[in-house]
């Protein structure tokens, strides 16, 4: 055996990873899947139909039901619950348990309850105590009962733009560190009858737009956006209210606030983007380089990052010459 099971724990599965340690009073069901180096502490209760990946922490006073899938590096804070049938009753059961799948890097802070048949995206956080109803986007920050979306991990905020001239009301182009996502004020003129802002396709939007959509009256807790392009040049205005962009290019990632209609946000192809956080009065502009085609989007993240890694395998060598 090359896991170490406490003599006061109980552990009926054989699927037990190397390197993987099993605490007193926990109890591991014979179906159970157990990943290499994990720490399964006190009081931890595995049932069959889970499946636990490698690296996983599961602190103490955790059960694990039926239907749960979850993948590497994951810590699961103590006193979790997790669910796996939204309507219960004494003796009465399911044909199948709801599938619950917690992504790889994800962590779920102390006492949080995780309702049936979502999914935890990858390197999201629970706030301690949450009740997470809905599926949580990647590295998406949620706390809260019901659980709402507070921010996004490693996401660096961006509220004061700083611009490249010195006069306010002359166009500025501001770079971030997000790659090729720029930050871009307009010229705004204020007048008694109304104020105007004006901003030019080319010189100092980078696109040419083929299209324009609009998003307005979404509710406070909704997040949209969630997908990359393969090739579809995007920007951002909020012509009404305010409301949150991160930007992310699998590396970098940065929150902006799109809060006056004489600031916009460009994301070129390539690039992760989320809007959340709207006003209950905000209108979110979009001007797109291409006509709507499905095809090009990117809706799942972790694809998103493995075509980011065969990009960089793709790039030419530069000649030392």
């Amino acid at each position: 055996m090359n896991y170490f099971v406490h003599p006061n724990g109980l552990c009926d599965s054989t699927r037990i990873g190397h390197g993987t340690r099993i605490w007193a009073f926990t109890h591991i069901l014979p179906g159970a899947t157990i990943g290499r180096d994990c720490n399964i502490c006190d009081h931890v209760f595995v049932e069959n139909d889970v499946s636990v990946g490698d690296r996983v922490t599961v602190k103490c006073g955790v059960q694990l039901w039926d239907g749960l899938q979850i993948e590497d590096d994951v810590f699961i804070g103590p006193n979790v619950t997790f669910t796996n049938d939204l309507f219960p009753r004494s003796k009465q059961y399911p044909e199948s348990f709801a599938r619950t799948v917690i992504q790889s890097g994800a962590s779920i802070g102390a006492n949080a309850t995780i309702l049936p048949g979502i999914s935890i995206g990858r390197n999201a956080m629970i706030g301690a105590g949450a009740v997470v109803t809905r599926s949580v986007p990647p590295n998406a920050i949620v706390v809260g009962n019901p659980a709402r979306i507070t921010g996004y991990v490693n996401a660096t905020e961006r509220t004061i733009y700083p611009l490249a001239p010195a006069n306010p009301d002359k166009p500025g182009k501001v770079p971030t560190s997000v790659h090729g996502v720029t930050l871009h004020n307009f010229r705004a003129v204020p007048d008694m009858r109304g104020s105007l802002s004006v901003g030019e396709f080319e010189r100092e939007i980078p696109l040419k737009p083929l299209r324009y959509f609009l998003v307005y009256d979404v509710p406070t807790a909704e997040t949209r956006g969630e997908h990359a392009h393969h090739t579809c040049h995007q920007f951002l205005i909020a012509v009404k209210g305010s409301l949150r962009v991160v930007a992310d290019d699998g590396e970098n990632r940065e929150e902006f606030v799109l809060d006056k209609p004489s600031v916009g946000v460009y994301l070129p192809p390539m690039t992760w983007g989320i809007q959340y956080r709207y006003s209950s009065d905000a209108v979110l502009l979009v001007f797109a380089s291409d006509y709507y085609d499905g095809a090009d989007y990117i809706r799942d993240y972790a694809d998103f990052l493995h075509l980011k890694q065969i990009g960089k395998t793709k790039q030419p060598v530069k000649s030392r010459a």
